[in-house]
């Protein structure tokens, strides 16, 4: 797992993998009181996918923890399409919680009635999970072709979630949803290749209260127009996660998306304060 947080010592600009980041490494947390986001990437992705919104978040007062979903991620993807990575992945963002919880540096930091989940695809299942919600395998992701209910036990109360362009068909069943009662910010893609927009119904009619959902569509965006934007040296046409629909400017994209989900992760816990 990859964490930023606030840090009083001066930062500078390292390659974190083929990343360029303003950061200071293994810095001392500032002190202070600070909320907990958790993000969990989509299937076959990484943690470090996403160091654009983390960096942001953690400029302006969180705390961001991104694990890497062991078995489900670009160096080893062995689980995915099984009713096992359904089960394991919010397991995952229970023990990144916990290991917060119990790390010298960051337990005395956090808020503890202040945890988010950011998730991105497969990313939004889990954090749905981790929410409340139920999910059922499809029948293709078991042995026996057998649909299965996954039950996940959550130690620690969700406050918000934010998902981006959220996988939902593992939640079809009736009352799949109905235990979620939290604000949630949900933003699909219009030229989504993998997840149409129209699923984001299934959540809009299945969680307790839709009133608490803030839905948006990004005009021209595609599945991946949600990851950060890659170095120019990424930028390939055979490395699909860094393509976008004609047109759809990333970079200018993610200043927009980092400031609206800061602004709803603020707005709907009355708790966090910078």
């Amino acid at each position: 797992m990859s964490v930023m947080y606030p840090a009083d010592k001066e930062s500078k600009i390292e390659m974190i993998g083929p990343f360029p980041l303003d950061v200071s490494i293994n810095a001392q947390p500032t002190e202070g009181s600070f909320p907990l986001a958790l993000i969990s990437h989509g299937s076959g992705g990484g943690n470090l996918l996403y160091r654009t919104l983390a960096h942001y978040l953690a400029c302006n007062g969180f705390i961001v923890g991104m694990p890497e979903h062991p078995f489900n991620n670009f160096s080893n993807n062995t689980l995915e399409g099984t009713v096992e990575n359904l089960e394991n992945r919010p397991r995952h963002i229970n023990i990144a919680i916990d290991w917060f919880f119990e790390s010298e540096n960051f337990s005395r930091v956090i808020k503890s009635d202040a945890i988010s989940i950011i998730g991105h695809s497969t990313g939004g299942c889990t954090a749905l999970s981790m929410a409340g919600g139920i999910p059922t395998s499809l029948p293709n992701e078991s042995l026996d072709g057998k649909p299965k209910e996954i039950i996940v036990a959550c130690k620690r109360k969700i406050s918000t979630l934010v998902l981006l362009a959220p996988g939902m068909v593992w939640f079809q069943a009736e009352k799949a949803l109905s235990g979620v009662d939290i604000p949630i910010l949900m933003i699909m893609a219009e030229k989504d290749q993998f997840i149409q927009s129209s699923q984001a119904q299934t959540l809009l009619d299945g969680v307790a209260d839709r009133r608490k959902v803030t839905y948006k569509i990004v005009e021209n965006a595609g599945h991946f127009s949600f990851l950060s934007p890659f170095p120019e040296f990424m930028i390939t046409p055979d490395f699909f996660p860094a393509q976008d629909p004609p047109g759809f400017d990333r970079q200018k994209y993610h200043d927009e998306l980092n400031f609206e989900v800061l602004k709803f992760l603020l707005a709907e816990n009355s708790t966090l304060a910078l």
